[in-house]
């Protein structure tokens, strides 16, 4: 049963989390919640494995999960849940949109759909820097209070950003020294 969960879960996830990897964060935190295969935290380190290995980001973080909750074969079921609507969806389109590509009706509905994906992608990176930049433990118990602040991650992430803006280095440049950084620190 829990198999079947498994891809079920992630079909859903697969289906409706149009715009990438990131565009399925706010899948995986109803999941979090639905489920309890995993924390907040969890899906931190989610992110940040995800994007620091190779592959794209949902198949990481379904298998990942998939292999928490029940072993290879749970991250097998979950990848396989995850991929199955894009592999539909693809071989439908593929057929049809050579025809309707013209269509004003197909424009405009590709149209919503890119907003749709910024949308996700935006809440996403929203919870993203909540996750980092803030100790959400103490914001749930206290409420707002500048303890929740994380000001070393606060300091760090915008360091990285100002970096990242003046010297254009390859993203694994930046995910190493972040994860060095995080050692040396203990963020």
């Amino acid at each position: 049963m829990i198999y079947l969960q498994l891809f079920w879960e992630f079909f859903k996830t697969g289906l409706f989390a149009i715009g990438g990897g990131l565009a399925t964060l706010p899948f995986l935190y109803e999941m979090q919640a639905k489920t309890g295969w995993f924390t907040l935290d969890d899906i931190s380190n989610l992110i940040a494995i995800s994007e620091s290995t190779p592959g794209p980001m949902g198949v990481n973080m379904a298998t990942y999960t998939g292999f928490t909750v029940c072993g290879i074969p749970g991250g097998i079921i979950a990848v396989l849940g995850l991929i199955t609507p894009s592999i539909v969806i693809i071989i439908i389109v593929a057929r049809i949109l050579e025809r309707f590509k013209k269509n004003k009706i197909v424009q405009y509905a590709l149209y919503g759909l890119r907003a749709a994906s910024a949308g996700l992608i935006m809440a996403a990176g929203l919870r993203v820097a909540q996750a980092a930049f803030l100790h959400y433990d103490l914001w749930t118990e206290q409420g707002f209070s500048w303890a929740v602040f994380n000001p070393i991650a606060i300091v760090f992430g915008i360091v990285l950003y100002v970096v990242y803006k003046l010297t254009k280095k390859h993203p694994i440049f930046y995910i190493i020294a972040a994860g060095i950084v995080g050692v040396i620190f203990a963020l």
